[in-house]
């Protein structure tokens, strides 16, 4: 499923972007997602505990689920 990740304050200027669009395998939950982005920007590992979290504009938990065209914001 694809889905539309975004990143606000430094997670964007650590990315080089404030938008990213990634296919992920379903089931996906946000901490699915991060872990994904992690992966690729091992950077960003260091704001997880201070960060929050989006689906669809609605703050979420890391274990809130996503769904195909759903967008993960990371503030």
């Amino acid at each position: 499923m694809r889905i539309t990740i975004r990143l606000f304050a430094r997670l964007r200027d650590l990315a080089g972007s404030g938008e990213l669009v990634r296919d992920v395998q379903a089931p996906a939950t946000v901490q699915t997602v991060w872990r994904g982005l992690v992966a690729e920007m091992p950077g960003l590992s260091d704001y997880e505990k201070t960060m929050s979290v989006a689906v669809n504009a609605d703050f979420a938990r890391m274990s809130a689920a996503v769904n195909d065209g759903d967008e993960v914001a990371f503030l």
